[in-house]
Protein backbone atom coordinates (compact mmCIF):
# COMPACT_ATOMS: atom_id res chain seq x y z
CA UNK A 1 0.00 0.00 0.00
CA UNK A 2 1.08 3.39 -0.92
CA UNK A 3 1.76 6.19 1.55
CA UNK A 4 0.43 9.62 0.74
CA UNK A 5 2.96 11.54 2.24
CA UNK A 6 5.72 9.45 1.04
CA UNK A 7 4.81 10.57 -2.70
CA UNK A 8 5.98 13.48 -4.94
CA UNK A 9 3.21 15.35 -6.34
CA UNK A 10 3.99 13.91 -9.92
CA UNK A 11 3.67 10.43 -8.35
CA UNK A 12 0.17 11.74 -6.45
CA UNK A 13 -1.34 13.23 -10.39
CA UNK A 14 -0.09 9.63 -11.79
CA UNK A 15 -2.13 7.48 -9.59
CA UNK A 16 -5.17 9.74 -10.26
CA UNK A 17 -4.50 9.52 -14.37
CA UNK A 18 -4.47 5.57 -13.41
CA UNK A 19 -7.32 6.02 -11.91
CA UNK A 20 -8.90 7.81 -14.17
CA UNK A 21 -9.24 10.51 -12.02
CA UNK A 22 -9.38 14.41 -12.97
CA UNK A 23 -6.56 15.88 -12.16
CA UNK A 24 -7.73 19.11 -10.42
CA UNK A 25 -8.74 16.42 -7.31
CA UNK A 26 -4.76 15.70 -6.67
CA UNK A 27 -4.90 19.68 -6.06
CA UNK A 28 -7.58 19.20 -4.13
CA UNK A 29 -6.17 17.13 -1.85
CA UNK A 30 -2.68 18.73 -1.55
CA UNK A 31 -4.47 21.05 -0.07
CA UNK A 32 -6.70 19.23 2.42
CA UNK A 33 -3.53 17.63 3.33
CA UNK A 34 -0.24 20.20 3.25
CA UNK A 35 -2.13 23.53 3.83
CA UNK A 36 -4.80 22.22 5.99
CA UNK A 37 -2.90 19.41 8.13
CA UNK A 38 -5.72 16.63 7.35
CA UNK A 39 -5.25 13.01 7.52
CA UNK A 40 -8.66 12.05 7.69
CA UNK A 41 -10.02 11.36 4.04
CA UNK A 42 -13.67 10.86 4.90
CA UNK A 43 -13.75 14.37 6.17
CA UNK A 44 -12.25 16.17 3.02
CA UNK A 45 -16.09 16.54 1.73
CA UNK A 46 -15.27 18.51 -1.42
CA UNK A 47 -13.35 15.00 -2.93
CA UNK A 48 -16.64 12.39 -4.21
CA UNK A 49 -17.54 9.67 -2.14
CA UNK A 50 -15.83 7.23 -4.80
CA UNK A 51 -12.58 8.54 -4.44
CA UNK A 52 -12.30 8.86 -0.85
CA UNK A 53 -12.89 5.01 -0.19
CA UNK A 54 -10.52 4.59 -3.10
CA UNK A 55 -7.51 6.87 -1.29
CA UNK A 56 -8.75 4.87 1.67
CA UNK A 57 -8.25 1.67 0.21
CA UNK A 58 -5.14 2.00 -1.72
CA UNK A 59 -3.20 4.94 -0.25
CA UNK A 60 -1.99 5.23 3.37
CA UNK A 61 -2.38 8.13 5.31
CA UNK A 62 -2.55 9.42 9.00
CA UNK A 63 0.28 6.42 9.78
CA UNK A 64 1.28 8.56 13.26
CA UNK A 65 -1.00 8.27 16.23
CA UNK A 66 -0.81 10.92 18.01
CA UNK A 67 -0.35 9.23 21.70
CA UNK A 68 0.23 12.51 24.13
CA UNK A 69 1.28 15.79 23.94
CA UNK A 70 3.51 17.76 26.81
CA UNK A 71 4.10 21.50 27.20
CA UNK A 72 6.91 22.85 28.82
CA UNK A 73 6.72 25.71 31.51
CA UNK A 74 8.81 28.11 29.36
CA UNK A 75 5.46 28.66 26.74
CA UNK A 76 7.80 27.99 24.18
CA UNK A 77 8.27 24.25 23.65
CA UNK A 78 5.71 21.26 23.02
CA UNK A 79 6.73 17.56 23.10
CA UNK A 80 4.35 14.79 20.55
CA UNK A 81 4.59 11.47 21.14
CA UNK A 82 3.55 9.17 18.15
CA UNK A 83 2.80 5.42 18.01
CA UNK A 84 4.22 4.08 14.64
CA UNK A 85 1.83 1.12 12.48
CA UNK A 86 3.97 -1.49 13.90
CA UNK A 87 3.71 -0.33 18.02
CA UNK A 88 7.07 1.50 17.84
CA UNK A 89 7.16 5.29 19.54
CA UNK A 90 8.63 8.17 18.23
CA UNK A 91 9.15 11.84 19.38
CA UNK A 92 9.15 15.00 17.45
CA UNK A 93 9.30 19.00 19.24
CA UNK A 94 7.22 22.18 18.01
CA UNK A 95 9.75 24.68 19.18
CA UNK A 96 8.08 28.44 19.19
CA UNK A 97 10.77 31.68 19.01
CA UNK A 98 8.53 35.25 18.28
CA UNK A 99 7.20 34.21 15.07
CA UNK A 100 8.93 30.97 14.19
CA UNK A 101 7.29 27.75 14.74
CA UNK A 102 10.36 25.24 14.17
CA UNK A 103 9.45 21.22 14.10
CA UNK A 104 12.19 18.76 15.04
CA UNK A 105 11.30 16.36 13.30
CA UNK A 106 12.98 12.68 13.75
CA UNK A 107 13.81 10.27 10.78
CA UNK A 108 14.72 6.95 12.83
CA UNK A 109 13.02 4.90 16.10
CA UNK A 110 16.35 5.29 18.24
CA UNK A 111 19.75 6.10 16.75
CA UNK A 112 23.04 4.03 15.69
CA UNK A 113 25.21 6.81 16.69
CA UNK A 114 25.63 6.67 20.15
CA UNK A 115 26.40 9.83 21.42
CA UNK A 116 27.44 9.90 25.06
CA UNK A 117 24.96 12.88 26.22
CA UNK A 118 22.27 11.66 24.35
CA UNK A 119 19.13 9.24 25.33
CA UNK A 120 18.13 8.52 21.46
CA UNK A 121 21.14 6.19 20.99
CA UNK A 122 20.85 4.41 24.48
CA UNK A 123 19.16 1.44 23.22
CA UNK A 124 20.40 1.89 19.47
CA UNK A 125 19.21 1.73 16.62
CA UNK A 126 15.80 -0.17 15.48
CA UNK A 127 14.46 0.85 12.72
CA UNK A 128 14.41 3.73 10.00
CA UNK A 129 11.14 5.64 9.42
CA UNK A 130 9.79 5.92 5.93
CA UNK A 131 9.12 9.31 4.04
CA UNK A 132 6.01 9.63 5.14
CA UNK A 133 6.45 8.95 8.45
CA UNK A 134 8.98 11.76 8.33
CA UNK A 135 6.18 14.33 6.76
CA UNK A 136 3.67 13.41 8.68
CA UNK A 137 5.23 14.98 11.98
CA UNK A 138 4.94 17.87 9.82
CA UNK A 139 1.54 17.42 8.71
CA UNK A 140 -0.06 16.92 11.95
CA UNK A 141 1.85 19.51 13.90
CA UNK A 142 0.86 21.78 11.03
CA UNK A 143 -2.98 20.88 11.31
CA UNK A 144 -2.45 21.41 15.42
CA UNK A 145 -0.85 24.64 14.47
CA UNK A 146 -3.93 26.12 12.11
CA UNK A 147 -6.07 25.80 14.46
CA UNK A 148 -4.04 28.33 16.74
CA UNK A 149 -4.02 30.44 13.25
CA UNK A 150 -0.48 29.82 12.79
CA UNK A 151 2.09 27.58 10.60
CA UNK A 152 4.85 25.94 10.76
CA UNK A 153 7.76 27.66 9.90
CA UNK A 154 11.06 26.18 10.06
CA UNK A 155 12.10 22.14 9.96
CA UNK A 156 15.10 20.83 12.04
CA UNK A 157 15.98 17.01 11.45
CA UNK A 158 17.93 17.30 14.84
CA UNK A 159 15.06 14.71 16.64
CA UNK A 160 16.01 10.96 17.25
CA UNK A 161 18.17 9.52 14.74
CA UNK A 162 21.00 10.23 12.56
CA UNK A 163 19.52 11.91 9.62
CA UNK A 164 21.98 10.97 7.03
CA UNK A 165 22.14 7.39 8.16
CA UNK A 166 18.41 6.73 6.55
CA UNK A 167 19.66 8.84 3.39
CA UNK A 168 17.27 7.80 0.93
CA UNK A 169 14.23 8.70 3.36
CA UNK A 170 15.54 12.22 4.19
CA UNK A 171 16.30 13.15 0.58
CA UNK A 172 12.37 12.19 -0.09
CA UNK A 173 11.14 13.81 2.34
CA UNK A 174 13.17 17.15 2.05
CA UNK A 175 11.78 16.85 -1.85
CA UNK A 176 8.82 16.44 -0.55
CA UNK A 177 9.00 19.21 2.14
CA UNK A 178 10.57 21.90 -0.89
CA UNK A 179 8.08 20.50 -3.36
CA UNK A 180 5.76 23.82 -4.86
CA UNK A 181 2.67 22.01 -5.09
CA UNK A 182 3.12 20.09 -1.30
CA UNK A 183 4.72 22.47 1.58
CA UNK A 184 6.85 24.32 -0.67
CA UNK A 185 9.06 25.54 2.37
CA UNK A 186 12.46 27.04 1.11
CA UNK A 187 15.26 25.00 1.98
CA UNK A 188 17.15 27.78 3.52
CA UNK A 189 14.15 26.84 6.09
CA UNK A 190 15.34 23.43 7.01
CA UNK A 191 18.25 22.22 8.46
CA UNK A 192 20.02 18.74 8.51
CA UNK A 193 22.47 17.65 11.42
CA UNK A 194 24.99 15.19 11.00
CA UNK A 195 27.49 13.42 13.45
CA UNK A 196 29.56 13.59 10.77
CA UNK A 197 28.43 11.06 7.58
CA UNK A 198 31.23 11.96 5.72
CA UNK A 199 30.08 9.98 2.42
CA UNK A 200 27.00 10.73 2.25
CA UNK A 201 27.73 14.81 3.71
CA UNK A 202 29.08 14.81 0.19
CA UNK A 203 26.27 12.66 -2.02
CA UNK A 204 23.73 15.60 -0.39
CA UNK A 205 25.35 17.93 -2.25
CA UNK A 206 25.15 16.11 -5.20
CA UNK A 207 21.12 16.37 -4.84
CA UNK A 208 20.62 20.55 -5.36
CA UNK A 209 18.78 20.73 -2.39
CA UNK A 210 20.92 23.40 -0.52
CA UNK A 211 19.23 22.77 2.98
CA UNK A 212 21.35 23.61 5.98
CA UNK A 213 23.92 21.31 7.46
CA UNK A 214 24.72 21.40 11.18
CA UNK A 215 27.84 19.49 12.49
CA UNK A 216 27.57 18.09 15.81
CA UNK A 217 31.25 18.82 16.16
CA UNK A 218 31.02 18.56 20.42
CA UNK A 219 35.12 18.82 20.75
CA UNK A 220 37.90 20.04 19.35
CA UNK A 221 40.10 17.16 18.56
CA UNK A 222 39.73 13.78 17.31
CA UNK A 223 40.84 12.26 20.58
CA UNK A 224 37.85 13.93 22.39
CA UNK A 225 35.58 13.52 19.43
CA UNK A 226 36.10 9.68 19.73
CA UNK A 227 35.10 10.02 23.68
CA UNK A 228 31.56 11.73 22.76
CA UNK A 229 31.00 10.90 19.60
CA UNK A 230 31.22 7.09 18.65
CA UNK A 231 31.60 7.76 15.09
CA UNK A 232 34.36 9.53 15.31
CA UNK A 233 36.22 6.30 14.72
CA UNK A 234 34.57 6.23 11.30
CA UNK A 235 35.67 9.21 10.23
CA UNK A 236 38.59 11.75 11.13
CA UNK A 237 37.99 15.65 12.07
CA UNK A 238 39.83 16.57 8.75
CA UNK A 239 37.73 14.52 6.97
CA UNK A 240 34.46 15.68 8.80
CA UNK A 241 35.60 19.45 8.92
CA UNK A 242 36.62 19.36 4.78
CA UNK A 243 33.44 17.62 3.88
CA UNK A 244 31.34 20.39 6.34
CA UNK A 245 33.60 23.54 4.35
CA UNK A 246 32.62 21.84 0.81
CA UNK A 247 29.22 21.70 2.32
CA UNK A 248 29.05 25.55 3.26
CA UNK A 249 31.02 26.83 0.30
CA UNK A 250 28.10 24.58 -2.21
CA UNK A 251 25.64 26.54 -0.06
CA UNK A 252 27.40 30.27 -0.23
CA UNK A 253 26.03 29.51 3.52
CA UNK A 254 27.45 29.68 7.01
CA UNK A 255 28.39 26.39 8.81
CA UNK A 256 26.70 25.46 12.08
CA UNK A 257 28.98 23.88 14.53
CA UNK A 258 26.98 21.89 17.37
CA UNK A 259 28.80 21.87 20.81
CA UNK A 260 27.28 20.21 23.73
CA UNK A 261 29.25 21.41 26.55
CA UNK A 262 30.39 18.65 29.63
CA UNK A 263 31.82 19.87 32.56
CA UNK A 264 35.65 18.81 32.77
CA UNK A 265 35.46 16.99 29.26
CA UNK A 266 35.19 19.71 26.93
CA UNK A 267 34.68 22.58 28.50
CA UNK A 268 37.97 24.17 29.71
CA UNK A 269 40.40 27.26 28.60
CA UNK A 270 42.46 25.00 26.63
CA UNK A 271 39.31 22.89 24.78
CA UNK A 272 38.57 26.48 23.79
CA UNK A 273 41.54 27.61 22.39
CA UNK A 274 42.07 24.85 20.49
CA UNK A 275 38.54 25.38 19.09
CA UNK A 276 38.98 28.84 18.01
CA UNK A 277 42.35 27.89 16.39
CA UNK A 278 40.12 25.17 14.61
CA UNK A 279 37.66 26.98 12.98
CA UNK A 280 39.88 30.62 12.63
CA UNK A 281 38.82 32.63 9.72
CA UNK A 282 35.94 30.10 8.91
CA UNK A 283 32.62 31.67 7.90
CA UNK A 284 30.94 29.89 10.83
CA UNK A 285 28.76 29.79 14.39
CA UNK A 286 29.62 27.44 16.90
CA UNK A 287 26.16 26.84 19.23
CA UNK A 288 27.29 26.22 22.75
CA UNK A 289 24.65 23.92 24.13
CA UNK A 290 24.80 22.81 27.86
CA UNK A 291 24.45 19.40 28.72
CA UNK A 292 20.47 18.44 28.95
CA UNK A 293 20.69 15.87 32.24
CA UNK A 294 19.70 12.31 30.64
CA UNK A 295 18.74 9.46 33.15
CA UNK A 296 21.34 7.00 33.35
CA UNK A 297 24.02 9.10 31.88
CA UNK A 298 26.82 9.99 34.31
CA UNK A 299 27.30 13.62 32.94
CA UNK A 300 27.24 17.56 34.18
CA UNK A 301 26.73 20.73 32.85
CA UNK A 302 29.52 23.24 32.89
CA UNK A 303 28.65 26.02 35.21
CA UNK A 304 27.46 29.36 34.04
CA UNK A 305 30.75 31.04 34.30
CA UNK A 306 32.83 28.53 32.66
CA UNK A 307 30.54 28.76 29.48
CA UNK A 308 31.55 32.30 29.60
CA UNK A 309 34.79 32.06 29.84
CA UNK A 310 34.66 29.83 27.34
CA UNK A 311 32.72 31.56 24.72
CA UNK A 312 34.48 34.53 25.66
CA UNK A 313 37.47 32.95 24.30
CA UNK A 314 35.99 32.10 20.73
CA UNK A 315 35.30 35.86 20.32
CA UNK A 316 38.36 36.99 20.78
CA UNK A 317 40.02 33.89 18.61
CA UNK A 318 37.58 35.53 15.94
CA UNK A 319 34.69 32.89 15.78
CA UNK A 320 31.13 33.90 16.50
CA UNK A 321 29.10 31.49 18.64
CA UNK A 322 25.74 31.21 19.71
CA UNK A 323 24.48 30.49 23.09
CA UNK A 324 21.46 27.93 23.29
CA UNK A 325 18.87 28.41 25.40
CA UNK A 326 17.39 25.55 27.08
CA UNK A 327 13.92 24.72 25.84
CA UNK A 328 11.42 22.28 26.87
CA UNK A 329 13.74 20.59 30.15
CA UNK A 330 11.30 19.84 32.20
CA UNK A 331 9.52 17.68 29.69
CA UNK A 332 12.88 15.83 28.26
CA UNK A 333 12.28 17.78 24.88
CA UNK A 334 15.41 19.47 24.76
CA UNK A 335 18.65 18.68 23.10
CA UNK A 336 19.61 14.67 23.54
CA UNK A 337 16.64 14.05 25.94
CA UNK A 338 14.67 12.51 22.81
CA UNK A 339 14.25 8.62 24.08
CA UNK A 340 12.49 5.60 23.08
CA UNK A 341 11.46 5.24 27.26
CA UNK A 342 7.65 4.55 25.86
CA UNK A 343 7.10 1.62 25.23
CA UNK A 344 2.98 1.08 25.50
CA UNK A 345 0.19 3.15 24.56
CA UNK A 346 -0.10 6.33 27.05
CA UNK A 347 -4.01 7.33 28.25
CA UNK A 348 -4.65 10.94 27.24
CA UNK A 349 -6.70 13.17 28.81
Amino acid sequence: MRELCGLYSKEVKNFFEEEGEKPFRAKQLFDWVYQKGMIHYEKMLNLPGHLRALLKEKVALGLLALEKTEDASDGETTKFLWKLPDGSFVESVLISSGERRTVCVSSQVGCPAKCSFCASGKEGLIRNLTPAEIVEQVVQINHYLIQKGERVSHIVFMGMGEPLENYECVIRALKIFIDPELFDFSPRKITISTVGMVPNMKRLMGEGIKVNLALSLHAPNQHIRKKIVPYARKYSLEDVLKASRDYAKFTKRDMTYEYVMLDGINDQKENAMELANLLRGEQCCVNLIPFNPVPGVNLKRPEKGVIEIFRNILTKGGVRSTWRYTKGKDIAAACGQLSLKQKKPLEIG
